[in-house]
């Protein structure tokens, strides 16, 4: 098989090589692990390899080359209206353990599909019917045409912030039902996100030098766009394979309505029990609390105080609900209209005072700061000194030396 060797198209093998290697092992991982996830970073790879592939072929001489050339004419690499879309699936997979991909998430992949159809439609006329490039006779390959390109950006642009949007909803809805919330803002969604939101950044930046630099709107100037990418995808893969994240809260989401806290489950294979609908936005509630409202408020600050609920590290707002024979909806709305805060806000809230009481009875002189933070429910450091900070206004440190 032709290749030529060159300091073009062998930088980008090796990339091109990498993105495959890592798709198949973000695939192997995937099926011993059953983590969903790995398998839609593995196609995001697997895409992102094949994006780079026209312009490492080309300078490996497949352009000038019989029949190289026409393989590359009609064999579609730059699948644009695919990689939105699974960029999309990835980031529910990560954040939605109740995520599966059904006949509605199927619809998504409807354009990169007709534009296969497109590609392949072209292909059969010009090889069995006028038997003749019809379709290519200005020799440029279809994946390069300016109206795929844009509508292509146009796609990954819609799909990274609906993802973003999914990613804010995760964070509103976490505070929501979880004492932990901290340690479930994986640093690693937002990596990515931004990673892909540089992908997205590059071409528009290539054309702004372009603009400056004519020389540069060529193909070997545009040989530095697909290094680059290469670079961020790179770094993708790298990072991705290593990322052990996924949340374990299942809900059902929506673009336009708050989401369905789904009971019972942490996974997507089991069949959850019990929906309840979450309000995130608790901020514009209604002022006008219910009449029961300071019933529950004693209730629930009575069970907390009483059973010491905020000492366990991975409390959630559906234990509490159980505990006092209710549902999910009424302690959340409870919470969030009695209290003015989040139900991980106000957890954290009991935390700090039984520190403050134990830094007021002098334990920190037996054991660690950290060990009492510990034993008070927190399960890092990071998290005890925000919450802290957030509820005193000091620094635990500073608030040791008010004691002296």
């Amino acid at each position: 098989m032709l290749f030529q060797f060159n300091f073009y198209s062998s930088l980008l093998l090796i990339s091109f090589s990498q993105g495959i290697i890592y798709s198949l092992l973000l695939l192997i991982k995937g099926l011993k692990t059953e983590n969903r996830s790995n398998y839609w970073l593995s196609l995001f790879l697997l895409l992102c390899s094949l994006y780079v592939a026209p312009w490492m072929l080309g300078f490996a001489g497949w352009y000038d080359n019989q029949p190289y050339r026409d393989w590359l004419f009609y064999l579609p690499l730059q699948h644009l209206f695919l990689v939105g879309p699974v960029i999309y699936f990835y980031t529910q997979s990560l954040l939605n353990p109740s995520f599966s991909f059904t006949k509605k998430e199927a619809w998504h992949l409807l354009p990169g599909a007709l534009y296969l159809l497109y590609i392949v439609g072209m292909w059969v006329y010009d090889v069995y019917v006028v038997q003749e490039s019809y379709f290519y006779q200005n020799g440029m390959d279809k994946d390069f045409d300016s109206w795929y390109q844009n509508a292509g950006l146009l796609s990954m642009i819609i799909y990274f912030v609906v993802s973003l949007k999914f990613y804010n909803t995760y964070k509103k809805l976490i505070y929501q039902v979880v004492s932990y919330a901290d340690t479930l803002l994986f640093q690693w969604i937002k990596t990515y996100l931004i990673a892909f939101l540089i992908m997205l950044l590059l071409p528009i930046l290539f054309e702004f030098i372009c603009y400056f630099e004519p020389d540069m709107n060529s193909y070997k100037g545009s040989w530095w766009f697909y290094l680059f990418f290469s670079v961020v995808m790179y770094y993708i893969a790298v990072a991705g394979y290593a990322n052990l994240a996924s949340s374990p809260i299942a809900y059902k989401w929506s673009l336009t309505k708050n989401p369905i806290l789904l009971l019972g489950t942490t996974t997507a294979i089991e069949s959850p029990k019990e929906e309840t609908t979450i309000d995130i936005d608790y901020e514009i509630a209604s002022d006008q609390a219910p009449a029961d409202m300071q019933i529950w408020k004693t209730a629930i600050e009575t069970l907390i105080t009483t059973e010491k609920l905020y000492q366990n590290q991975t409390l959630n707002i559906t234990e509490v609900a159980k505990k006092l024979d209710t549902n999910v909806a009424v302690i959340s709305k409870a919470i969030n209209q009695g209290f003015q805060m989040n139900f991980n806000d106000y957890i954290n809230l009991f935390r700090v005072q039984a520190v403050k009481n134990l830094l007021l009875a002098g334990e920190h002189h037996q054991t660690t700061l950290l060990g009492i933070a510990f034993d008070c429910g927190f399960n890092s450091k990071a998290t005890f000194n925000r919450a802290f900070k957030k509820h005193t206004g000091l620094s635990p440190k500073d608030f040791l030396k008010t004691l002296h």
